[in-house]
């Protein structure tokens, strides 16, 4: 073998050596696993679901502290589909001028609602709207609106507030009371055998002493005692 064939030899091994020098830093840099979160965080995305079993409050509770001015904020996230000016053009989206207590996908100048949303019926009261503003999609499964929703109460009663304010006018709910329980009915008379009430006329029950006064005989009555009489019987004859 000449020394050509043995340089090419080390080469060889040379470039083998370093593929697998290579292949052990990469398995170690970049080893393989399950990841503990799939995906990528999105910026602004709020997480759902951390807390299953908090109760939701009321959204007249929180429209009660509601700010129109933060509601126009929240608001521009909606101008690139909607206008809210009265006589506005449709746009992506139907014009919003009086939208609150409107009829669900209904007139707004022949704009084409889908089916879904039509087939809601009613009006845009609170409850409707907030649950719409929540989640489009769930509110209404198969709408045209891809806007994922609100997930933040306060900023869906702030939006809420300011859509009532643009030629609506609203009344707003009343806030449930806090820890408000509910009055007890009458309750129901108890009852007797074959449903007759047990006490008819209010009358207390007769007690165990009454029970035995009544049994009693009264003064000089005759003993019922059947030996007694017979002892009777037997004095009368002698």
């Amino acid at each position: 073998m000449d020394n050509r064939t043995n340089t090419i030899a080390g080469w060889v091994l040379a470039g083998m050596g370093a593929a697998l020098g290579l292949s052990i830093v990469g398995g170690m840099m970049f080893h393989e696993g399950v990841p503990e979160k799939f995906g990528y965080p999105i910026e602004g995305a709020e997480e759902t679901g951390g807390d299953a079993g908090a109760a939701e409050v009321p959204i007249a509770t929180l429209l009660a502290t509601a700010d129109v001015a933060k509601g126009a904020e929240v608001f521009k996230k909606c101008a690139a589909c909607h206008t809210i000016t009265q006589g506005g053009a449709n746009g992506i989206g139907p014009n919003l001028y009086a939208t609150m207590g409107a009829a669900i996908a209904q007139g707004k100048a022949g704009y084409a609602f889908s089916d879904v949303l039509k087939a809601k019926g009613g009006k845009w009261d609170f409850e409707n709207m907030s649950a719409w503003l929540t989640s489009p999609r769930k509110f209404a499964p198969g709408t045209k609106m891809t806007f994922a929703g609100i997930g933040n109460g306060q900023d869906r009663a702030n939006v809420i507030a300011y859509l009532n304010a643009q030629g609506s006018n609203l009344p707003l709910p009343a806030a449930p009371a806090a820890g408000a329980a509910p009055t007890p009915g009458p309750q129901p008379e108890a009852e007797g055998p074959a449903g007759a009430p047990a006490n008819p006329g209010g009358k207390a029950d007769p007690t165990t002493d009454d029970l035995a006064n009544k049994a009693a005989p009264a003064t000089g009555a005759p003993s019922i005692d059947p030996a007694a009489a017979v002892r009777g019987a037997k004095e009368d004859a002698k």
